[in-house]
């Protein structure tokens, strides 16, 4: 399945192909443009795990006792999943500089999505890197989301941060990689 705000991206690069069939090396150049924009705006059935879940695919590159960050290169799924059931009870965007993705920084431009439940207030922060262009954010405030439902995505390399209340631990460490719905953290 591909996230429907790919589509439009993934119809462009086909239009492009008669013409690109006039020269090989065109072809040779569109070809994998195309196979690159198909795997990137995938959107794969997930299976969704107990306790909280993993909002993102990626590598995870920093964890202490409450925040956990994943690192998603071009080659992970980007689509953002809900960490928790819950109400979104508020999202914050903030612009700022593109910087690459795999640095640790604060001032990227960034949306923060903030889940109320029964045990705290779980924070999903979408963080564009240098090839990002553009968060996309599916919920609005108000709005209840159950685990494991999309929540948005980020188009191109970016990071993703999850922000845990007290009573929580993470399961998983530096260098695990994850998938969108997989348990990362249990109550404590």
């Amino acid at each position: 399945m591909i996230v429907k705000q790919g589509l439009k991206f993934i119809a462009l690069e086909f239009l492009l192909l008669p013409l690109a069939l006039l020269s090989p090396y065109l072809l040779i150049i569109l070809l994998p443009i195309i196979a690159l924009t198909i795997l990137f705006f995938r959107d794969p059935d997930r299976g969704i795990e107990d306790g909280v879940v993993s909002p993102a695919d990626g590598k995870i590159d920093y964890v202490n006792d409450r925040r956990l960050e994943i690192f998603m290169s071009i080659f992970d799924c980007h689509v953002n999943r809900s960490p928790v059931d819950g109400i979104v009870r508020k999202i914050v965007y903030s612009k700022g500089s593109k910087l690459p993705a795999f640095m640790r920084h604060t001032n990227s431009e960034r949306n923060e999505i903030y889940i109320e439940t029964d045990h705290g207030t779980f924070k999903v922060v979408q963080i564009a890197g240098f090839l990002a262009r553009r968060i996309i954010c599916f919920v609005k405030e108000g709005e209840r989301v159950r685990k494991g439902e999309k929540i948005g995505m980020i188009v191109m390399g970016s990071r993703v941060v999850i922000e845990i209340p007290e009573g929580f631990k993470f399961v998983k460490r530096v260098g695990d990689r994850v998938k969108a719905g997989e348990t990362i953290a249990v109550k404590a």
